[in-house]
């Protein structure tokens, strides 16, 4: 995958979104210093949202319409759409900043107004939420930009998934990426189920990579052994201005640590071989060989006595000491001197 020139793949550094989502508390000013904090933190690139209330549901107020439970409790669904909504026409100014100062912004569209707005001014990429991974409609909308597509996975199950990637794929998306995501928020680290990045990855042959919820970085880190190639993460200038979603989001603090954490954690990853490694050099010479310990004359004969397995790693490996006790020496020789078969009469 690529985007805005930035290659994705598990053969380079995890793309670190940073998810500004409800985070503008209602300013767009709050808006672009977000913006700008990501920059700094060092997030590959910042997502915001495009929905308004009205595409998102409708004004009704049953309990159907209702939050019952968890961090939104209590809300009619219409009014905390309306509360964390990004305006359209923030959009523009938001994406100008952005390029203005060198990082890349895309969004995640809830319907098919908000992708024609988003291709009105250049979106490079899309995001499928994990509540919207089952509107086939929607991705089939996205897909026919041909542009790259995120797509979280939080909630479904295989056949959902399968529906979702075949759609994408037979309506012009090329360039695709599943993300694991458990949509709870925050999400309970223990059911975080990491090892279901690689699952994905091999059973529908894309990359993939982990919309995390969780309190803190360390899942966010550790998915990047387990072959997350992107990780989304929501930020926050500050938690306590509160907010829809300030509890689980990171502050520009942990915003910069995840982005260090992350990359040092893939560049850790390497590859598996087992060649001795540069940094290991200066360490070899500090491994167990063969020592003589005691003297011994010109032509006498090597005895346990005489040698010993011992740091450091000048000598013979201690392997061959079986074999040359009982071989002649071809010289005098101290205490302390590694053996070599220089000095042994074989």
């Amino acid at each position: 995958m690529n985007i805005n020139n930035r290659v994705i793949s598990n053969n380079t550094e995890p793309y670190i979104i940073a998810e500004l989502s409800a985070n503008h508390n209602g300013s767009i000013d709050r808006a672009f210093k977000s913006i700008l904090a990501a920059k700094v933190a060092g997030a590959d690139a910042v997502k915001i949202q495009t929905y308004t209330a009205d595409t998102m549901t409708i004004d009704c107020g049953t309990a159907d319409f209702q939050v019952a439970g968890g961090l939104w409790d209590g809300y009619k669904l219409y009014d905390l759409y309306k509360e964390a909504q990004t305006p359209y026409e923030w959009h523009k100014p938001l994406f100008d900043y952005a390029r203005e100062i060198g990082i890349t912004i895309f969004s995640t569209p809830f319907d098919e107004t908000a992708v024609d707005l988003l291709e009105e001014i250049g979106a490079p990429a899309y995001k499928i939420a994990s509540f919207e991974m089952i509107d086939l409609e929607l991705i089939k909308y996205v897909a026919n930009t041909k542009k790259p597509m995120i797509i979280s996975t939080g909630m479904a199950n295989l056949e959902e998934i399968s529906e979702a990637v075949e759609v994408a794929r037979n309506n012009g998306c090329n360039d695709l990426v599943l993300l694991h995501c458990i949509s709870s928020y925050p999400a309970p680290i223990e059911q975080s189920n990491l090892r279901t990045i690689a699952d994905l990855s091999e059973k529908f042959d894309v990359l993939t990579g982990l919309s995390d919820h969780t309190m803190g970085t360390l899942v966010s880190t550790v998915s990047v052994a387990l072959g997350a190639c992107i990780i989304e993460k929501h930020f926050t200038l500050s938690r306590a201005d509160k907010g829809p979603d300030s509890e689980f989001s990171l502050e520009p603090h942990e915003l910069k640590q995840l982005c260090k954490d992350t990359k040092e954690a893939w560049r850790s990853l390497g590859k598996a071989g087992y060649e001795r490694k540069r940094a290991e050099e200066g360490s070899s010479k500090h491994r167990r060989s063969l020592y003589f310990v005691k003297d011994i004359s010109d032509g006498d004969v090597i005895t346990k006595d005489h040698i010993r397995r011992i740091r450091p790693g000048y000598g013979l490996p201690p392997k061959f000491e079986k074999k040359i006790i009982g071989m002649t020496v071809k010289k005098d020789i101290k205490s302390g001197t590694a053996t070599s078969w220089e000095l042994i009469d074989e």
